[in-house]
């Protein structure tokens, strides 16, 4: 697998995920992932993506009650 940015050689191996949203900050240091060795580009698999999502949203709907009880 060749990275889309530079053309690198992807590996498998993990990196971490970070993101703002909604009044919180969710940092996951070591989520599985092809990671560029030349680039460090990383790229998560469907798996991984739906897990990030599935995550995000309940944490959306906790800190909605979290909003509606302020």
């Amino acid at each position: 697998m060749k990275c889309t940015y530079c053309q690198g050689k992807m590996r498998k191996g993990q990196a971490p995920f970070q993101i703002d949203r909604k009044g919180y900050h969710l940092s996951l240091e070591a989520v599985p992932a092809w990671v560029c060795s030349q680039c460090g580009e990383t790229y998560f698999e469907e798996h991984e993506v739906k897990t990030i999502q599935r995550l995000l949203h309940q944490l959306d709907r906790q800190t909605a009650n979290l909003a509606s009880v302020a």
